[in-house]
């Protein structure tokens, strides 16, 4: 009696008859491996045309910046323009489109740049500090106000003694345990530190 071979296929030396559950799981590996792939490239390609969407919102500086290419930045203006619905949507779609011929890295420098206009870039966010800082040291460092003139001799000492004065008395509660409240010259020393520290960059107060 001949013996009927089975029709299968091999997997990795591992004889695998069809309609066998090792085949219908092999299958369902497959299918789902697909499915996956197929679930990548739609959240890939919707975060492209959100990207594509935030491009029409930057700043004309930060858009000068990018590495793009002119039918991109075309498509971009163009975009702009449309005030149709329909129009808009499909030109929408298009600047989907060309955004995912970009290399990665320039991709990148777009989520940059888009950070920067919704965040500002890293440089205004270390001033922002470093004027939050020396404020604070003003208003509670009595030796804060000389190293402050020794480093900005340009400052009007006398507005700053007054308004140092000041935002020390509104920060004290009417009644005790109630929080700390900071009036106008708390604000006040706020802009001229930040003013100052943008025109002569002064170290970070030690």
């Amino acid at each position: 009696m001949s013996r009927k071979f089975k029709k299968g296929y091999f997997v990795r030396g591992e004889f695998v008859a069809e309609g066998s559950e090792r085949d219908l799981e092999l299958k369902r590996e497959l299918k789902g491996t697909d499915e996956q792939s197929r679930t990548d490239l739609k959240r890939e390609s919707t975060e492209l045309q959100k990207l594509g969407e935030d491009l029409l919102t930057l700043r004309a500086d930060l858009m000068a910046r990018l590495d793009l290419s002119e039918k991109l930045k075309d498509a971009v203006i163009e975009a702009k323009r449309i005030t149709n619905f329909e129009g808009k949507r499909r030109q929408m779609q298009f600047i989907g489109k060309l955004m995912r011929l970009l290399d990665p890295a320039v991709l990148e420098t777009v989520r940059t740049a888009l950070h920067e206009q919704n965040y500002g870039s890293v440089q205004e966010n270390l001033a922002l500090h470093l004027a939050e800082t020396w404020r604070d040291r003003l208003v509670a460092d009595e030796n804060a106000f000389g190293e402050w003139i020794a480093k900005c001799p340009e400052t009007d000492a006398q507005q700053m003694r007054a308004l140092i004065r000041q935002a020390r008395k509104d920060a004290k509660p009417e009644k005790p345990g109630e929080a700390v409240r900071h009036g106008r010259a708390y604000r006040d020393i706020f802009q001229i530190v930040r003013e100052q520290l943008s025109s002569s960059h002064p170290l970070p107060p030690g």
